[in-house]
């Protein structure tokens, strides 16, 4: 595994509910800060205040093993109660140091809803980690896909908790 080939992780989740009720909160960008355990609050950039393309946010965040971090991310593609998926910012002559995405399937009984990101292939803090220890390059991809996997579990299951189970 590289990160010049754009790995990808994902979570899916099976939810009693219509895509617009899911649409409303995927759209909420700090929502996901309720259930993290890395990133810590979101904040809308340049006067924006809700989704589209072109939109732009902060995320702040922190992680034992790497510190402390600021993301600017910007909306890419919006297809209302189907897809949302953002880009991070980095090196404007670069490809993106990661993508992110919500997609919204409609299902028996509800919606299948799935959660991914794609590290790269732009440089991002993982470069600097697979520089300095390059033949490490796979386990370290692999331990940070693991914790978007299992920060994405957690995102999902609050959003299920709230549409099926009234939380708020």
């Amino acid at each position: 595994m590289l990160l010049r080939d754009a790995p990808t992780t994902e979570a899916t989740i099976k939810i009693d509910a219509t895509p617009a009720a899911v649409w409303d909160l995927i759209t909420d960008i700090t929502l996901p800060a309720r259930y993290s355990p890395e990133l810590q609050s979101v904040q809308w950039l340049d006067g924006a205040t809700e989704v589209a393309v072109g939109a732009r946010f902060q995320g702040n965040n922190q992680n034992p093993h790497i510190g402390e971090w600021s993301t600017t991310s910007r909306i890419v593609e919006v297809e209302p109660q189907r897809r949302l998926v953002w880009q991070i910012e980095g090196d404007p002559a670069a490809e993106p140091p990661a993508t992110w995405g919500f997609e919204i399937d409609e299902a028996t009984g509800g919606v299948i809803l799935r959660q991914w990101a794609r590290l790269g292939p732009g440089p991002s803090g993982l470069s600097m980690a697979i520089a300095t220890m390059p033949d490490k390059e796979a386990r370290i991809l692999e331990r940070r896909l693991g914790e978007h996997r299992a920060a994405m579990e957690l995102n999902l299951e609050g959003i299920r908790e709230i549409l099926e189970g009234g939380g708020a």
